[in-house]
C-alpha cells in the first residue's frame, strides 16, 4: 500500500445555519419525521424508494440473496466509515482519521482533494422538513462548492458510475435543496456528489437541480395518490 500524505486538514469555515432537530418514527417499515407542527412527513429515501426501488430487487435476483447480503453489508460499513471521515474532516476535528481502517483512510484520501473545494459550510448532517413539499429527510453537507452554495452528498461504489446510474441521487438532493430554500430562503442550486471508488480516482459529479426539480415534484405527488400517511 502507498504511503499516505496525512499532513493537516484544511480548516473550514462554518456559516452555521439554525435547523432544529426533528423527531423520528418508523411505522409499517417507513421512516417518517415529525414536523414542528407535528404532522409527520415521509423521508425522502422512503419516497423514493417507492419509485426507485425495482432495481433494488432485480439486482438481488440477480445475484442471489446470500451475495447481495453479503455485498449489501460491505457496502453499508464501508458508507457510513466515509461518511463520518468526511463528517469530522469537515467538522475540523483533529482526530478524523482516528480509529478508521486503512482501507478506508486510503480511499478517503482519493477524495480529500474534492471535498477540499467546499467551504462556508452551512450544515452537516441537517434534517431538513417541509410540509409544503411534504417530505422530510437528512442530507449530508450544505456547503459552497468551488464557490456555489450546494448540497452536497459523499458516496461510496465498488465500480465506475456515470451520471446514468445515479439519477435517483440528483433528485433526492434537489428534493434537499428545496427543502432548504423553503426553511431558510437560501438557494441552492448546485447538486454535488464526491464519490470514493474502490481502486479507481474519485468521481465528482456536478449537477444543477433545475435538471431534477419536474422529476422531483412527480415522484413526490405520485407517492401520496398511492399512500396513505399516518396521522
Amino acid at each position: 500500500m502507498r504511503k499516505l500524505n496525512l499532513d493537516t486538514h484544511k480548516t473550514f469555515n462554518h456559516d452555521t445555519v439554525n435547523i432544529p432537530e426533528l423527531l423520528t418514527e418508523t411505522i409499517e417499515g417507513k421512516r417518517y419525521y415529525v414536523g414542528l407542527s407535528g404532522k409527520k412527513l415521509p423521508s425522502v429515501t422512503t419516497v423514493l424508494g417507492a419509485f426507485y426501488g425495482d432495481w433494488v430487487k432485480d439486482w438481488r435476483a440477480a445475484v442471489g440473496e446470500d451475495k447481495a447480503n453479503r455485498i449489501s453489508t460491505q457496502a453499508s460499513l464501508r458508507g457510513t466509515a466515509i461518511h463520518k471521515i468526511c463528517e469530522d474532516y469537515i467538522m475540523n476535528s483533529p482526530d478524523y482519521l482516528k480509529g478508521h481502517m486503512p482501507i478506508n483512510i486510503e480511499l478517503f484520501m482519493k477524495m480529500r482533494p474534492h471535498i477540499n473545494r467546499i467551504n462556508n459550510v452551512y450544515a452537516v448532517e441537517a434534517p431538513l422538513f417541509s410540509e409544503t413539499i411534504g417530505v422530510a429527510g437528512r442530507t449530508d453537507c450544505i456547503a459552497q462548492f468551488d464557490g456555489y452554495p450546494s448540497i452536497i452528498d459523499y458516496k461510496t461504489s465498488r465500480k465506475i458510475k456515470g451520471e446514468g446510474d445515479i439519477e435517483n441521487y440528483f433528485v433526492q438532493m434537489t428534493i434537499y435543496s428545496l427543502m432548504f430554500e423553503d426553511m431558510t430562503n437560501i438557494k441552492c442550486k448546485q447538486l454535488v456528489v464526491i464519490m470514493g471508488v474502490d481502486h479507481e480516482d474519485p468521481l465528482v459529479f456536478v449537477k444543477q437541480r433545475s435538471a431534477y426539480v419536474t422529476k422531483a415534484h412527480e415522484i413526490i405527488s405520485a407517492y401520496y395518490k398511492a399512500n396513505t400517511l399516518p396521522i
